[in-house]
């Protein structure tokens, strides 16, 4: 049967073209539309109400702008053949197909040790074999092992297609200007050289706008001390729950969400239960806070009052510093003791301390390259008058407290 291409009305972007028969197939595929009930930030909807597009958009804008990439490299007399140009897109489209619930908060609290990544290899692996072998360059693409290595640099690296769109939509879908970038003119300054993905150096102000940006949106959005606070609650409602799994307690759980919950699984549990990924694929948003719903009225006083404070918006409070926070902990462990009567043991569900970090750009890791007029090729940060220079490439780490009041 042929699939006819589709457009699809982005708010973002404008029309979407997907005219690839195999892209249809994929976004067409359960464990893809699953996405439209992932949040692509979390629970950053309780700081920025907004903020409720999926990793549905972000894989299509994604997979758009890997198409427009293509494209310009293409029309500077790059030889991508129609297969790998599909490979491509097809790489990007599927490149959070494994994200758990709430993106991060479920990844490493039900699941010890596999990351999305992981996961999204796996489910890559399930649908070749479903479509016939037909994804098998992507998934080379995906895991930098393709000959040509630019192509993985547009699924993953510094300046890749991936990072392009977040920033771009969620800067939309929030409201927060400083995430705009100008990724139109970004892409038609991408050149390849020596098979590696690089920027012509008129590009540079564009790229340094690019890193700018991805650092004002990490402490205005991504690491803003509510939505930390918001994930923090998250994880400690999911740790909690697990707990009282592993003591035989009863809990409501949708099916799928109940295997998770009930049994101690780690990255080997893939290998050794074929069923597990199907389960997987069946868990989103929706899951988890149904779940919550329910525990509102648990027995479990811990419980029930995690989930009633995330229901109800009343959040933890935060408090940053870059001094160590063992001090103000002592003082508000006596304080919340002597107001609420929490023992120690139960103490951690109302207090915590840890830190938060952002690299805007990582020198150490694969490199934003220009090529130079004269021919020479240098990183970003060795330009002259360097915006990206190392003080901003230096990782930014916050200590954290979080309490109740």
């Amino acid at each position: 049967m042929h699939i006819r291409g589709k457009i699809i009305n982005d708010p973002v972007y404008g029309f979407l073209r997907f005219p690839e028969e195999e892209l249809l197939q994929i976004i067409n595929h359960p464990y893809f539309q699953r996405l439209r009930n992932i949040k692509q930030m979390g629970m950053a909807q309780l700081v920025y109400p907004g903020a409720v597009h999926t990793r549905f958009h972000h894989s299509l804008g994604a997979c758009h702008l890997m198409g427009k990439a293509l494209d310009e490299l293409k029309a500077k007399g790059l030889e991508v053949s129609k297969q790998e140009y599909t490979a491509a897109r097809i790489a990007i489209l599927l490149h959070d197909v494994g994200h758990a619930p709430f993106s991060h908060a479920l990844e490493h609290t039900l699941i010890e040790g596999v990351s999305h990544e992981d996961i999204s290899k796996l489910i890559m692996q399930q649908m070749n074999t479903e479509m016939g072998g037909k994804l098998s360059d992507a998934i080379e693409i995906f895991n930098s092992s393709y000959p040509k290595q630019y192509l993985h640099q547009l699924v993953s690296s510094q300046l890749d297609v991936d990072r392009m769109d977040y920033l771009n939509r969620d800067s939309f879908y929030t409201g927060v200007s400083e995430g705009v970038i100008g990724y139109d003119r970004i892409l038609q300054m991408l050149t390849v050289n020596d098979g590696r993905l690089m920027v012509e150096e008129k590009g540079v102000h564009s790229v340094e706008k690019f890193i700018i940006a991805r650092r004002l949106m990490y402490w205005q959005v991504y690491l803003h001390k509510t939505v930390l606070s918001a994930e923090i609650l998250l994880i400690n409602i999911l740790k909690r729950a697990k707990e009282l799994a592993e003591k035989g307690v009863e809990l409501f759980t949708t099916p799928a969400f109940r295997f998770f919950l009930y049994n101690n699984l780690n990255a080997s549990s893939f290998a050794e239960n074929e069923e597990l990924l199907s389960l997987y694929c069946q868990l989103d948003d929706n899951d988890i806070m149904t779940s919550i719903k329910v525990w509102r009225n648990n027995e479990d006083r811990i419980l029930s009052n995690l989930c009633k404070m995330i229901t109800e918006r009343r959040l933890y409070k935060v408090v940053l510093s870059t001094a160590n926070p063992e001090e103000l902990y002592e003082q508000k462990k006596k304080e919340l003791q002597e107001k609420h009567n929490i023992p120690d043991e139960e103490i951690g569900y109302y207090l915590s301390t840890g830190f938060t970090s952002n690299n805007t750009y990582n020198i150490n890791d694969e490199k934003i390259q220009i090529a130079m007029k004269d021919g020479a090729v240098r990183d970003i940060s060795e330009i002259d008058n360097p915006v990206v220079n190392q003080a901003l490439a230096k990782p930014v780490h916050k200590n954290y407290i979080c309490y109740i009041s």
